[in-house]
């Protein structure tokens, strides 16, 4: 089974999602180190907070070109909550701020004017394509979700799937080795525990 890397950068919930790649079956470790991620067989980058915080603080761990490499090398890597955002181009939480430029978009505010931000609680996961993220996972599955911004890809083929909270917004996407998720695995039981354990399997 292929060994999980989970991409320490000082801002994230690092310890649970460890503990939830552990109640899969994997062997997990966590990490700072430049060298670890380069010689890592599959990525997890999560995070938790502010956009901003999170990238400069890959910055400044000289983490971002590692896993740029690891991308560009193939190796399987999965992104949860702010480590999907961090994915993309651009966010404007709090400012502008440039993310991993993997996937072409931005991240956006939900619309205070209309919704609860942010967007907490449980919500409903609707396939867009397959993948095999989704393998087991039911159109309607139920996840758990902590966030005020979201993704808005430039192209449509990197969503995977979508949920419903005052307009359809991607809560899964990827392209080619590198896939991410908008919602906690940790928290969201059996469907969380699923997709992780689907990862591990993509990963190979």
């Amino acid at each position: 089974m292929t060994k999980i890397t989970i991409i320490d950068y000082g801002v994230g919930n690092f310890r649970n999602v460890q503990k939830a790649f552990q109640v899969v079956g994997a062997e997990a470790e966590i990490t700072d180190s430049v060298e670890a991620v380069n010689q890592a067989e599959a990525i997890v980058l999560p995070g938790v907070g502010a956009f901003g915080d999170a990238i400069d603080n890959i910055r400044a761990r000289n983490l971002e070109q590692p896993i740029l490499d690891a991308v560009k090398a193939g190796k399987p890597m999965i992104g949860i909550c702010v480590g999907l955002q961090l994915l993309f181009e651009e966010s404007e939480e709090i400012g502008h701020h440039i993310g991993l430029g993997i996937l072409p978009g931005k991240v956006i505010r939900f619309p205070e004017n209309e919704l609860t931000v942010p967007h907490m609680g449980w919500n409903q996961i609707e396939p867009e394509r397959e993948h095999p993220l989704l393998n087991g996972i039911e159109p309607g599955d139920f996840a758990y979700f902590a966030h005020s911004f979201h993704a808005a890809p430039t192209n449509r083929d990197d969503i995977i799937a979508c949920t419903e909270y005052g307009q359809l917004y991607p809560s899964i996407v990827g392209r080619d080795n590198v896939c991410a998720i908008q919602f906690h695995p940790e928290k969201s039981q059996q469907v969380g525990l699923q997709i992780l354990k689907n990862f591990i399997e993509f990963a190979g």
